[in-house]
């Protein structure tokens, strides 16, 4: 889904976004790459205790206000998925091996195998 996203950015500073549409989203970067590259993990932190999903506005909604002046907007695309905290039951086949390194790592951490396995792909889909 994409919000809105005022990106300031000054001369010799941190590069800075906010997400009007989502109460408390800022983050920064010291390039705009950087700074965008950092929205997800800004939004599951300000929607970490969300009861509703935001809805993304019409940039032109937040343009006028004082508080975006100088801002350059963008549309970045920001996954709402980890809001939807059903669980649901998955068949998958993994090497017996794999599954046993799996099974020690995460007994290791005190983790279900179900939790091990959600932590390691929300990890790495981060880093993507």
């Amino acid at each position: 889904m994409y919000f809105p996203a005022a990106v300031f950015m000054e001369q010799g500073k941190a590069v800075g976004v906010s997400l009007p549409d989502i109460p408390g989203c800022n983050t920064a970067g010291e390039s705009l790459e950087e700074a965008l590259a950092n929205v997800q993990e800004a939004v599951e932190l300000a929607l970490d205790d969300a009861s509703e999903r935001p809805v993304p506005s019409d940039f032109a909604a937040h343009a006028g206000s004082p508080e975006y002046a100088g801002a350059v907007w963008a549309l970045v695309n920001v996954d709402l998925g980890f809001l939807d905290a059903r669980t649901v039951r998955v068949n998958i086949t993994l090497p017996a091996g794999t599954l046993e390194e799996i099974d020690r790592a995460a007994s290791g951490r005190g983790l279900s195998r179900s939790a091990f396995l959600v932590q390691a792909a929300r990890r790495e889909m981060v880093r993507a």
